[in-house]
C-alpha cells in the first residue's frame, strides 16, 4: 500500500468520526446507523446495539428528544491502517449536554457532562469505510452530587 493510499483511508475514517457527531448535534441523529455496516456494533458501559436497526431505533430516540442540546467534542484522533480494507482508531471527546433547551436559545453549562474515548473499527465496503464496532468509555462524568 502507497503512503497516499494510507492517508485517503485515514482520512475516510476521519470523516466518519466527524459525521458520527454532525449527524447527533444537528438534530439528525437517526442517521447514525447509515456509518455503519449492516451488522455494526455500538456499545458503551451501559448499552450494546447490534446492527443497523438497533443501532438506528436507539438514535431515533436521541433524535426525537428535541429539548436536548449536545456537542461531541472529539480530538487527538488517531487512525492505524490495518490493511487496505480495515482500521483502527482512538479519539477522545468531550460531551456537553442539557436537557430542556428552547429552540433558538443558547444552552447554559459550566461543565462538560462527559469526557471520554471512542474505540474504532472500521472495514470498507462497496458504499465507502464504514463503523463495524465503535465503543464508548467514560473517563470522566459531570459531578452532579449536592
Amino acid at each position: 500500500m502507497t503512503e497516499a493510499e494510507q492517508l485517503l483511508i485515514e482520512r475516510a475514517c476521519e470523516r466518519l468520526i466527524t459525521a458520527y457527531s454532525h449527524l447527533i448535534d444537528g438534530g439528525e441523529a437517526a442517521r447514525v446507523a447509515d456509518l455503519f455496516t449492516a451488522d455494526g456494533v455500538w456499545e458503551s458501559a451501559d448499552a450494546r446495539f447490534d446492527g443497523g436497526p438497533a443501532i438506528a431505533q436507539a438514535f431515533s430516540r436521541r433524535q426525537a428528544n428535541a429539548g436536548r442540546r449536545s456537542r461531541h467534542v472529539c480530538t487527538n484522533v488517531a487512525v492505524e491502517v490495518v490493511s487496505a480494507d480495515e482500521a483502527t482508531g482512538h479519539c477522545y471527546f468531550t460531551l456537553y449536554r442539557v436537557d430542556g433547551v428552547e429552540a433558538g436559545r443558547p444552552a447554559h453549562t459550566t461543565t462538560p457532562a462527559m469526557v471520554g474515548d471512542y474505540a474504532d473499527r472500521f472495514v470498507r465496503t462497496a458504499d465507502g469505510w464504514r463503523f463495524a464496532h465503535r465503543r464508548a468509555s467514560a473517563a470522566f462524568l459531570e459531578d452532579n452530587r449536592e
